[in-house]
């Protein structure tokens, strides 16, 4: 059986964007694409915030859903100004995602929903490990 979740400041997205912010399928969890914007609608103009503000966002998503960020096991980045940027993201992306590393894949992008955000973070979590 599949439910959704959200933290909190994130349930409008259900509503208004008609997507399920966290699925849970039992073991497999998945989440849509988190971006820095803050639940007050802002974005910093700093691109090191940005991502910070990203994974603060995806953290509290994990939280919600019972999870950390050490049951990742697969992340999509998308990135506008991927090459740019890079070195800032993956200094605040090394904060947060440990050894075992999950999958990973970056795309650069043009644009992405809200003005001004250059990063959105989507991700697959497990619930239960084999030899947990």
């Amino acid at each position: 059986m599949m439910s959704t979740i959200a933290a909190p400041e994130f349930a409008m997205y259900h509503d208004e964007w008609h997507l399920s912010p966290i699925l849970d399928t039992g073991e497999f969890v998945f989440f849509s694409g988190q971006t820095d914007t803050r639940p007050d609608g802002t974005v910093s103009a700093d691109p090191e915030t940005q991502f910070r503000d990203a994974f603060t966002s995806l953290g509290k998503n994990l939280a919600a859903a019972g999870l950390g960020f050490s049951d990742i096991v697969e992340m999509t980045t998308y990135h506008v100004e991927l090459r740019r940027h890079l070195p800032a993201f993956m200094k605040v992306k090394d904060e947060h995602i440990r050894p075992p590393y999950p999958a990973w894949t970056a795309i650069g992008v043009v644009e992405l929903i809200t003005p001004g955000t250059i990063i959105e973070i989507r991700i697959i979590a497990r619930r239960s490990k084999p030899g947990a």
